[in-house]
């Protein structure tokens, strides 16, 4: 059943990503504004989207860092759409092309942009979508959590794309991106203090009973956890309640539904999945343990993604077909693998590569968006 959603989903998504003709209207323009100013050499080897003279992506590469992407996002809940950003602006080198055009074709400029913006959500949708299958069957999804969360971010994912595609140059929004990044880095920095602890006893118990399990199961003892994953207790407009591994957790579902409308607005104008805040919202005002916040983040991020591509797509952005079914198929192997080793990865270590990554993003994008140089460049002086 699985496969026949995700044929259904994706082969959707491709028949309406083409089938209005006047769709590409906006990138003739903008290549017809970088060829009078000079930007744009018609003789060049058409690259990305067909540009002439655009970068040219290597597929192999491509197919390599979506593996990383699909891993990073099933494991942690976080970082796919980030690290998808990362391949498309940074290591494919879609980010300077783009800002090159910025005063000379700001048509192309947002063309380019929104291109990589919608590119980063049909590979977090889909290591959403396998992520969330995988975490059902793990009894590691937290399901009444991702629904509500759902429902909040089905109008953020709508109204924005529709609100700002074509209007948002690169560089806005990549120092925004960056900005948000580094808030949420820190927050997650003072949960991990002991003052930031005391909030959190519940989802620590739970953590620790779900890894002495794992470590009995490592060292081959015969464990029968299909009793201990979540068990929906309550569900109702007033208060869900769920035990994991014997743990009981409750909360009331309008702090999800108002969470996901906030979430998927910031995540539908960055263009990533949102998991960078969702996974701070359901450890802290759900109080989940890290090993839940992952699929419950997926399948949140799972409804966003979906509706926000489809708006995307109808504002006119076009995307890179070739280059998307290569990394749609690394994505699918990375999140496949991610939910099967974190089991085995302590809550901490879980939380510190989520802190890391975030600190290394935000400044990374905060530089890059307000200072117009990455971390590497103002530190080798390039």
């Amino acid at each position: 059943m699985s496969k026949k959603i995700l044929f259904i989903t994706f082969a959707t998504l491709g028949l309406l990503a083409v089938a209005g003709p006047g769709w590409a209207d906006r990138l003739a323009e903008g290549i017809s504004q970088g060829i009078a100013s000079g930007a744009v050499n018609p003789a060049e080897e058409p690259g990305y989207l067909g540009i002439p003279g655009a970068p040219q992506i290597s597929l192999i590469l491509a197919f390599i860092w979506a593996i990383w992407v699909g891993w990073i996002f099933s494991t942690v809940g976080a970082f796919g759409g980030i690290m998808a950003g990362i391949g498309h602006i940074s290591i494919y080198g879609l980010g300077n092309y783009a800002q090159g055009f910025r005063e000379t074709a700001p048509t192309l400029n947002r063309s380019v942009t929104d291109s990589i913006r919608v590119s980063n959500q049909f590979m977090v949708g889909l290591s959403a979508l396998v992520s969330t299958f995988n975490y059902l069957k793990l009894g590691r999804l937290v399901w009444p959590v991702g629904l509500f969360l759902a429902a909040g971010s089905i109008l953020g994912s709508w109204l924005i794309p529709t609100i700002t595609a074509g209007r948002i140059s690169f560089r806005e929004y990549v120092g925004y991106f960056g900005v948000f990044v580094l808030v949420l880095g820190i927050y997650m920095l003072y949960e991990t203090t002991p003052a930031g602890q005391k909030r959190k006893k519940k989802a620590k118990e739970a953590a620790n009973a779900f890894e002495t399990t794992m470590k009995r199961k490592k060292a081959g003892e015969a464990v029968d956890t299909s009793e201990l994953g979540v068990k929906v207790i309550a569900m109702n407009l007033k208060k869900v309640s769920f035990t994991f591994y014997g743990v009981e957790f409750s909360f009331s579902p309008i702090f999800p539904i108002v969470g996901g409308f906030i979430i998927a607005s910031i995540a539908a104008f960055l263009g990533v999945g949102g998991g960078f805040m969702l996974v701070p919202f359901l450890t802290s005002v759900a109080g989940l343990p890290m090993y839940l916040a992952a699929g419950t983040s997926a399948m949140a991020v799972l409804i966003g993604m979906i509706t926000s591509i489809l708006s995307y797509l109808a504002a006119g952005v076009l995307v890179h077909w070739p280059l998307i079914g290569t990394q749609l198929v690394g994505v699918f192997v990375g999140s496949m693998i991610g939910p099967r080793t974190s089991q085995y990865i302590p809550d901490k270590i879980l939380t510190r590569i989520f802190i890391v990554l975030a600190f290394y993003v935000g400044f990374n994008f905060m530089a890059r968006g307000f200072l117009g140089k990455d971390l590497i460049q103002l530190i080798t002086g390039g």
